[in-house]
C-alpha cells in the first residue's frame, strides 16, 4: 500500500512564477472558441420548453402551431424523442416520460433553422397538465426530514462523547440558528452544446468542467462506447460547480441532432438556468457551543437542514467542517434533508464548507463576545493537534499563522472590540474575522508526454480550464519536471479523445492533473536518458496514470486553511452595507503561479461577498419556482462592490500531498468571507443578523 507521493520535483524553472496565461491573447482577441461558437455547416438551433407546473403529469401536447412555422424542423417531446439508456443521474432522463417533477423541468424541445424561429416555435408549443399538490418550502421541522446514511466527506450524522451533558454543564453557551436561501452559480458563459453525428460518431462541443465524465454519461445514454463519442470542452467561461456534471443542453442537443440528422446547437436561456443546472440548497443551521472560562470548547453541535429534489438526492455537507476545525471532546454533527418538489440542487463553489463555515465562524464570534475574548484568541485556544473527527495527523496546518499574519497585515491590534462605537457621520464602521478551510483532494488521471526531435515537448491530458489558468500552470509543472523552458512545452487539454482525467472541481484539478503530468514527464526523461542517438522522426511518447497513488486514502488529514478579515460601513439611513476592505491570508501548500493564484483567491472572496451581501433567492410557494432567475434579480457583486481586496499566502511546505506540494485554491477564498463580513456588520452596529444576504431591509429592521 502506497501512501506517500513520489519525491517532490526540483523546479527548473521555478514553480510559483507569475507566468502569463497561455491562452490570454486568444481570449481577448476572440480567437478562443466556446461551445456555442462552433457552428458546423447546416447547423440547426434548439430552444427548450420548461414546465409551468410544480408537480404533475402531461396530459396533452399540441405542436401543430409550432411545426407550422417556416423553418421548424422538429418538436421533441416525451412522445417522439429518442429513447435513452439507463442513467444514474435522473436529471438527464429528459423527454422520456410524462411526469413533471418540478417547475422548469424540460417538457419539449423546438428545433429550427434559426435561433429566432426555434424560440418562436418553443413559445407556440401547448402543453396541458394534470397537477398535483406541491411542497417546495423548507422548514426546520418539515415532516419529511431524514438523516442520510452518507454525505460527501463522511456519515450523515456523527457524535463523539456526550454532547448533551457537556453542553448543559458548560459555563458559557451559545445556541443560534443561521439561515440562507438558495444560491445560483450563474457563470458568464451559459450552458451550451453543439452536437453532430457523423457516420454513427457523436461529436459534441460542450460547456463542461469535465469532458471525460460527459463522454461516459453520453455513452450510457445513447448506448455507445466512449470511442464513438468525442466531447470537446476546450474553453469554458466559468462553472462554479454547475458544469461539474453533464447538464440538459448536451443530452438535448445530441438527441435533436440524431432526430433531425443535422448538427444542432443549444444554449440554455439565462432565465432557465436556475431550474436545470443545479443550485446551492437553502440551509437552516443550528450551532450550539459550550466553553469553559478559558474559552476551551467542551461541546460543539452543528445540525443542518437542507432540501433535495424528488429526482435525486443531493445533500449539502455543511456540518462536515465542524468535524475538523476545532478541538472539542463532545460533538454532534447532523445533516437532515427533505425531498421537495424543487429542482435538484448540486455543487456550487465550496459546497458544504461555504455555508457550513458561515454558521460555525459566526457562532464562534458570538461565543467570543459572550466570553469577552478576542475572536482570534478564541480560535487559537481551540487549535487541535490532530483532526478531531478521525484522529489523523494533519499533513500541514497553519491556521494560527494565517490568523496572526493576516491580523498584522490588516491592523487588527488597533481594533476597539466594543460594537457600534466607530462612526463617520451616518456611517457605522466595523471589522470582523473568520477562518477558512477546504480539503485537499487528488483523483486518478492519465497524462501523455511526448518528446519531438526538434527539442519540443507535447503534453496531452483531458484537463479542463474553466478560467482558472489550468493550461498555464500545467505548462509550468511539465516544464519544471522536464527541466525545459516553458516555451518549448505545449499542453493539449479539453477533449475526451485525450488521456482521461478528472474534472475541474473540488479544488483538485491541478493536483490531480499535475501529478499525472509529473509522472509522465519523469518517465519520459528516463526514456530519453536510455535512448542512444537522435530521436526517431515520430519522437518518443510515454503515458502514465496515478490510479495506484490515489487508490488508498492518505493517513494524513489534508486541508488548506486561511483567515479572512473584513471592514464594512453600514449606512444608518439606507441600511446599505458597503465593504471597505477584504484581506485573505492563506496556507495552501506550494503556490504554483502567483498571478493566477491571486486571481483565484480574490475571485473566491468576491463571490463570498456576494453570498453575504447581495446574492439571494427564494422558492415561490405558489408557483414552485425561484424568484431570482436572471442577473437583473439575482445580484452578483460588481467591481464597485469591492474597492480594496488583498490576498496573501504562506510559503507552506507539505511533503504528503503530491509531487508539486500543492493544495487546491479555487474554493477556499469563498469559505470564510461571508462570516467575516457578517461579524463585521455586528461589530459596526451591535446587532447580530443571522440570515443571508444582509440586505438593506434587514439592516434597517434590525437597527429600528
Amino acid at each position: 500500500m502506497r501512501h506517500e507521493p513520489p519525491e517532490p520535483l526540483t523546479p527548473r524553472p521555478p514553480l510559483g512564477a507569475p507566468m502569463v496565461r497561455r491562452e490570454g491573447r486568444e481570449k481577448v482577441t476572440g480567437a478562443a472558441r466556446y461551445a456555442a461558437e462552433h457552428t458546423p455547416p447546416g447547423c440547426a438551433y434548439a430552444w427548450p420548453v420548461p414546465a409551468t407546473v410544480a408537480r404533475g403529469r402531461i396530459t396533452a401536447v399540441d405542436t401543430r402551431d409550432a411545426l407550422a412555422l417556416p423553418g421548424v424542423l422538429a418538436v421533441l417531446t416525451h412522445e417522439n424523442a429518442p429513447r435513452l439508456g439507463a442513467t444514474e443521474d435522473a436529471t438527464l432522463a429528459l423527454l422520456q416520460e410524462d411526469r413533471v417533477p418540478h417547475r422548469g423541468w424540460y417538457v419539449a424541445l423546438a428545433v429550427a433553422d434559426t435561433l429566432e424561429t426555434a424560440r418562436d416555435a418553443a413559445e407556440a408549443v401547448r402543453i396541458s397538465y394534470a397537477t398535483d399538490g406541491h411542497d417546495v418550502l423548507l422548514t426546520a421541522d418539515h415532516p419529511g426530514l431524514y438523516v442520510p446514511d452518507e454525505v460527501f466527506g463522511g456519515p450523515g450524522a456523527r457524535e463523539r462523547g456526550d454532547f448533551d451533558a457537556a453542553f448543559a454543564a458548560a459555563p458559557t453557551t451559545v445556541d443560534v440558528t443561521y439561515t440562507m436561501g438558495p444560491l445560483h452559480n450563474h457563470p458568464m458563459e451559459p450552458h451550451a452544446a453543439t452536437a453532430q453525428w457523423t457516420d454513427g460518431h457523436l461529436t459534441v462541443h460542450d460547456a463542461s468542467q469535465g469532458a471525460t465524465r460527459v463522454c461516459e454519461d453520453l455513452a450510457a445514454l445513447f448506448k455507445l462506447s466512449t470511442d464513438e463519442i468525442t466531447v470537446v470542452s476546450e474553453h469554458v467561461g466559468g462553472g462554479f460547480g454547475s458544469k461539474g456534471t453533464p447538464r440538459p443542453q448536451v443530452v438535448l442537443a445530441a438527441m435533436a441532432a440524431r432526430y433531425t440528422s443535422r448538427p444542432v446547437k443549444l444554449a440554455l436561456p439565462r432565465r432557465q438556468l436556475a431550474a436545470v443546472v443545479g443550485h446551492r440548497t437553502p440551509t437552516i443551521q443550528r450551532v450550539r457551543l459550550g466553553a469553559g472560562p478559558d474559552g476551551q470548547l467542551t461541546a460543539l453541535g452543528h445540525e443542518t437542514v437542507s432540501h433535495t429534489s424528488t429526482l435525486a438526492e443531493f445533500v449539502e455537507q455543511a456540518a462536515i467542517p465542524s468535524r475538523i476545525m476545532y478541538t472539542s471532546p463532545n460533538s454532534r454533527t447532523v445533516h437532515r434533508v427533505a425531498a421537495l418538489d424543487v429542482p435538484t440542487p448540486s455543487w456550487m463553489r465550496a459546497p458544504g464548507e461555504a455555508p457550513g463555515m458561515y454558521a460555525l465562524e459566526s457562532a464562534l464570534d458570538e461565543l467570543a463576545v459572550a466570553l469577552g475574548l478576542d475572536p482570534i484568541e478564541l480560535r487559537v485556544r481551540n487549535e487541535p493537534d490532530t483532526e478531531p473527527d478521525t484522529g489523523r495527523p494533519f499533513s500541514s496546518r497553519h491556521l494560527v499563522e494565517c490568523l496572526h499574519r493576516g491580523a498584522e497585515r490588516f491592523g487588527w491590534a488597533t481594533r476597539d472590540p466594543r460594537p457600534g462605537v466607530r462612526r463617520e457621520g451616518e456611517l457605522l464602521l466595523g471589522t470582523g474575522v473568520a477562518s477558512a478551510t477546504y480539503p485537499a483532494f487528488a483523483s486518478a488521471s492519465t497524462a501523455q508526454a511526448h518528446a519531438a526531435p526538434d527539442g519540443g515537448y507535447r503534453i496531452r491530458i483531458n484537463a479542463t480550464d474553466i478560467g482558472t489558468g489550468a493550461r498555464t500552470v500545467l505548462t509550468q509543472i511539465a516544464a519544471a519536471a522536464l527541466g525545459a523552458p516553458e516555451d518549448r512545452v505545449h499542453v493539449d487539454i479539453g477533449s475526451s479523445d485525450l488521456p482521461p482525467a478528472t474534472l475541474a472541481g473540488g479544488s483538485m484539478g491541478t493536483a490531480s492533473w499535475g501529478w499525472a503530468i509529473h509522472k509522465a514527464c519523469t518517465a519520459l526523461l528516463d526514456r530519453l536518458r536510455d535512448h542512444e542517438g537522435p530521436l526517431p522522426a515520430e519522437g518518443l511518447t510515454v503515458t502514465r496514470d496515478t490510479r495506484e497513488e490515489t487508490a488508498e486514502p492518505s493517513p494524513y488529514a489534508q486541508h488548506a486553511f486561511g483567515a479572512v478579515f473584513a471592514e464594512v460601513q453600514v449606512d444608518t439611513r439606507t441600511g446599505e452595507v458597503r465593504t471597505r476592505r477584504l484581506l485573505g491570508q492563506y496556507a495552501a501548500g506550494r503556490i504554483l503561479n502567483s498571478r493566477t493564484a491571486r486571481s483565484q483567491f480574490v475571485g473566491g472572496m468576491t463571490m463570498g461577498l456576494g453570498m453575504a451581501l447581495t446574492e439571494g433567492s427564494e422558492v415561490d410557494p405558489v408557483f414552485g419556482d425561484f424568484t431570482a432567475c436572471d442577473l437583473a434579480t439575482y445580484h452578483v457583486p460588481a467591481c464597485a462592490d469591492v474597492p480594496a481586496i488583498e490576498a496573501y499566502w504562506l510559503d507552506e511546505e507539505d511533503p504528503h500531498l503530491n509531487p508539486m506540494g500543492s493544495k487546491g485554491i479555487g474554493e477556499i477564498g469563498i469559505v470564510g468571507t461571508a462570516a467575516a463580513l457578517g461579524n463585521a456588520v455586528w461589530h459596526a452596529t451591535g446587532v447580530r443578523l443571522r440570515e443571508l444576504p444582509l440586505t438593506p431591509d434587514k439592516i434597517l429592521a434590525a437597527l429600528a
